[in-house]
């Protein structure tokens, strides 16, 4: 069994048991593994824009929003946009603040019929530390030291 299967198995397993309604769930540094292996694998980013200029973005990710600020109004044009910005045999990677709208946003895309729609765990700046009040502690992208920049 090669790399990129094992891999998806994890992350099939992790929607089996949590009846997701999309392929599989990938942990931040899985999901960057993925994007170095796997042929035409896409990272999105449906981070708002306000969000990628305040915290940071990821290197060669497409940014498609989920939803915009001010107000986090849903972006009625996401499926079109993912669709134009993708191959439609990619394997799509949705990655959004802290993992939950890229659990929606996977989901809309699977549900759309696009396959191959994953979301990523913790997303790019991981779980509130209630100790402390701050992101960027406990887990994501970031605290997994993948690479971002700082715009």
């Amino acid at each position: 069994m090669g790399r990129i299967t094992e891999l998806l198995d994890t992350a099939h397993g992790r929607s089996r048991d949590n009846s997701w309604s999309f392929p599989g769930g990938l942990l931040p540094h899985e999901a960057y593994e993925l994007l170095q292996i796997a042929p035409g694998a896409r990272l999105i980013d449906v981070r708002s824009r306000a969000e990628l200029e305040l915290t940071g973005t990821i290197p060669n990710a497409v940014h498609v929003e989920w939803q915009s600020w001010p107000g986090w109004v849903l972006n009625p044009h996401f499926l079109t946009q993912v669709a134009h910005a993708t191959d439609p045999e990619s394997l799509l990677l949705f990655i959004c603040r802290n993992g939950h709208f890229s659990h929606s946003a996977a989901a809309a895309c699977t549900e759309a019929g696009r396959g191959s729609c994953y979301s990523v765990l913790e997303g790019f700046e991981g779980d509130l530390n209630r100790a402390t009040g701050h992101r960027n502690e406990i887990n994501g992208w970031k605290a997994r030291g993948l690479p971002w920049t700082q715009s």
